[in-house]
């Protein structure tokens, strides 16, 4: 038998090739096994990596490969409940932010159509250490998405040098986390992120210099 037929016959052996596809189907299982216990009603501090195990038919070394704990993996389901992070089009900082608003926009509605995503909310907050592991891994770097946004906005004179840019960041997402989280009875309708940004704007935009005065002497 020649070496070709020799690796063949030991691949056959082993079996088929252990892949991405094959990792990423375990991780679908398991984050849609805790889904269908969020969806039963179970509450959060219920929901034991035992218990994940066995709904999602893996061991539980399995999970413990892919998350460290229980606040890792709640994490990722909350993330796959929500709408997933937009690509910004870079092609102004104005753009870029009523992309991000429009974003925490379809946050907002999907916290109020689903009762899963509006009872782990609120689960979560009686948690710090699970909420600070999604402030960690979720919060933080969109707050730092728009940060960025609003730095190149600044160096490319959209908005005035003298702007406090983690003070501006407060000023365009407030709104829009005011009437998505804290106001669940306001309207969240289309084409308000446009309406916050350009209001935010007009305050923040570079200073029109004023005409000058004509000299009219003869």
């Amino acid at each position: 038998m020649g070496g070709a037929e020799q690796e063949a016959g030991a691949a056959g052996r082993r079996g088929p090739a252990r892949g991405r596809p094959r990792s990423e189907a375990v991780e679908r299982s398991i984050v849609e096994g805790v889904m269908r216990l969020l969806e039963e009603g179970v509450p959060l501090a219920d929901i034991s990596i035992e218990r994940v195990a066995r709904i999602a038919g893996v061991g539980k070394a399995t999970i413990y490969r892919r998350w460290s704990g229980r606040e890792e993996l709640f994490c990722d389901v909350m993330r796959t409940a929500e709408p997933p992070d937009p690509e910004l089009p870079g092609t102004s900082m104005r753009d870029d932010l009523v992309v991000l608003l429009e974003s925490l926009r379809q946050r907002g509605l999907a916290n109020r159509s689903s009762v899963i995503l509006h009872n782990v909310y609120a689960q979560m907050k009686s948690s710090p250490k699970l909420w600070k592991v999604y402030h960690t891994a979720v919060v933080e770097p969109r707050r730092l998405k728009s940060l960025d946004v609003l730095r190149r906005g600044q160096a490319n004179g959209e908005i005035r040098a003298d702007v406090d840019i983690a003070l501006a960041n407060d000023l365009f997402m407030a709104p829009m986390l005011v009437r998505a989280v804290v106001r669940p009875d306001a309207d969240l309708e289309e084409g308000l992120p446009e309406r916050i940004v350009d209001t935010v704007l007009a305050g923040l935009g570079p200073t029109v210099p004023e005409p000058q005065a004509v000299n009219c002497k003869r």
